[in-house]
This record gives structure tokens, sequence and C-alpha cells, in this order.
């Protein structure tokens, strides 16, 4: 009887080991995993399409508004997921996707390629795909024509000398403005940072409702516009040059990355709670974090991978200049207290 029992016993852990390791296997062929993102999300149709023959898992990509429209469709329909997977939360937002549990934990092994600094939640429900920096961008010939020095400081905006060159976006409506105005707190602190937007207001700063409009309307390198500063990313330079018809030897604009005028952005992918398909969606994330897509990530989205070992295309390790010390701040911190600051900035700014 004794033995009976031991059989029955080994017979059960047997069923659930194997269980467990199909659960964690690979997918079944002709699975398909929705991937929600923001609108800007793009990589190359043949970079996708190895992946989805490699595996057999078909993805469908389902783009969902901006960073924080999408972000807001996700935690609405939390309950219903409308996807498996979603990217594109950042760190300026990636606290409310946190504390509405809509993603479930999952430790790729691809993080061992991933540095540190860009894991912002231990408990690996979003892992960092890409990062880009939030910097001040200028018209490189503009200041040399009129012997003027380019800004090399957040400071610099409030000289007299720089009254009326600068264009920023609305942190209210603007991502680039949401993480400009955070480098300008963790700069001057809470008691002195509307008191610096003051004396940008004095300088005559101009405010945008967007990049698009600031960049395309505004700034005078890309746009018939007189603002030669720009709030804008550190590889719009490696944009200049890529997409102009006859690449130039260098870059017409360039970033301003001194220590603390840069905000560095993190962008994030997990796995949504509720979904169906998770070993599916586990080898999607483990995809987006591989060498193939983070190669592809630089000249579709003009961000950074953030997979160490993925090499950089020429143009950007020719024109990207990426800062030494770009501002950061916790999640938490941000979203304890973004909406408090951007009404204060509007009540000091646009009021």
């Amino acid at each position: 009887m004794k033995f009976k029992t031991m059989w029955l016993l080994l017979a059960l852990l047997a069923v659930g080991l194997l269980a467990a390791c199909g659960g964690a296997g690979e997918a079944a062929e002709g699975t398909t995993v929705r991937l929600m993102t923001h609108d800007s999300f793009d990589i190359s149709a043949e970079v996708l399409a190895a992946f989805e023959a490699e595996t057999g898992i078909t993805v469908e990509v389902f783009k969902a508004g901006d960073g924080g429209e999408a972000l807001n469709k996700a935690i609405l329909s939390k309950d219903a997921p409308l996807a498996d997977v979603f990217y594109g939360v950042d760190n300026t937002f990636l606290q409310r996707a946190l504390d509405n549990d809509i993603f479930l934990p999952y430790e790729s092994p691809a993080l061992a390629d991933v540095p540190d600094a860009l894991e912002l939640d231990a408990q690996h429900r979003a892992l960092p795909v890409n990062y880009g920096d939030v910097c001040l961008n200028y018209d490189v010939a503009w200041f040399a024509e009129r012997g003027l020095p380019p800004p090399d400081s957040l400071e610099a905006l409030a000289d007299p000398a720089y009254a009326g060159l600068t264009v920023a976006q609305n942190p209210a409506t603007s991502t680039p403005g949401l993480a400009f105005l955070l480098a300008t707190i963790e700069s001057y602190g809470e008691e002195g940072y509307l008191d610096y937007w003051q004396r940008l207001v004095a300088n005559d700063v101009l405010v945008a409702n967007g990049w698009e409009e600031a960049y395309y309307t505004h700034f005078t390198a890309a746009s018939e516009g007189d603002r030669p500063i720009v709030v804008s990313y550190a590889s719009s330079p490696v944009a200049e040059v890529y997409f102009a018809e006859t690449p130039p030897a260098a870059a017409p604009t360039a970033a301003v990355v001194a220590d603390g005028t840069c905000f560095r952005q993190i962008e994030f992918v997990g796995i949504l709670r509720g979904t169906a398909v998770e070993s599916g969606a586990q080898q999607l994330v483990d995809f987006m974090l591989s060498v193939p897509l983070q190669e592809d990530i630089p000249l579709k989205m003009f961000v950074y991978p953030a997979n160490e070992t993925a090499a950089l295309p020429d143009v950007f390790v020719q024109h990207s200049r990426t800062p030494a010390a770009p501002v950061q701040m916790a999640p938490e911190r941000i979203a304890a207290n973004r909406e408090a600051w951007i009404q204060a900035w509007t009540e000091t700014v646009l009021r």
C-alpha cells in the first residue's frame, strides 16, 4: 500500500512539473500576441517578420494614441485587457501603471544586458526597452553668423543676451515639455523652479503646445520661425543629418548636454495582467529586448537601445552626444507631485 501511495505521489509530481514547464515554454504554433503601443512606435517589417517566422507567433500591433492616452486606455481596460503586452509607458508615468497593477512580473533573461540604472521596477513588471534625453537644441549656423555663443546651461536661457530666442513646450500637453519642466525642478529645486520660469517669461520664452509645433513652426533650423533654441532631444541632430536630401558632414543643430540640462526618458514594456497567452507574451518581451530589435530602434524611433550589446548605427556614432549626468527623478516622486507642479507652472507661465 505504501508503494502504491508513493508511486501515485510521484506521478502527480511529474504531471505538475510537466505543466509548469509547459507554462514557461514556447508558445503554441499559431499564437497571436497583441501589442498595445503609443502612436510613435515603429519597427522594421523584416525584423518583426523574422521573429514571427522563428516562433510561429503572430504579432498584432495596436496603436492607442500618445503615451499618456495609451496608458489611460490600458488602465481603464485592465479587467478586460485590450492587448497582451503594453509598450510605451515612460518613467514620468511609470508609477501610475505600477499603482494600477496592470502588469505581470517577468524577469526576462535579456535583462542581463540592460544596465541596472535603467531598471526602475525591482519586481520586473516594467522592463526598459529604450531611452532618450530631452535637451535644449540650437541652430548652429544662427549663432555662428551672429557671433553669439550658443547656450551651455539652463541659466543661459534667462540671460538678456538670449531674450526671445527659446521655444519650449507646455508640460500639460507635451511629453518633452513635461521632461523639461522636471529638469528645471531638479536643477532649481521645488523652492526655485517657479522663480526660474518667471525669469524665462521675462526673457520672452515662447511656449508651444507640442514638440512638432515648437520644432517645425518656430525653430529656425527646421522652419521659417525666429527661435534658434528649442526643447527637443539629444538625438535630434542625428535625425537632421539622416533625413537630409544630401547628408551634411556636420549636423546643422546641436544638443546642450551639460550636466543637469537634460532629462532622461526611459520607455518600458510589460505583460498585461489577464493575458491568455502569457508564454507568447514573454517571448515577445524577450524579442523587444533582443539585439535584432534593439539595433532597429535608433533609426526607427531615434532613441537609444537599452541593451548594451546592441550596436549603434554610424550616423548615431558620428552625430549624437549623450549627457554624462542627465537629470533623473524617482517615478514615485513624479507621480506624487506631477499634477501640482504642472498646475503651479501653468499659473506662473500662462496666466
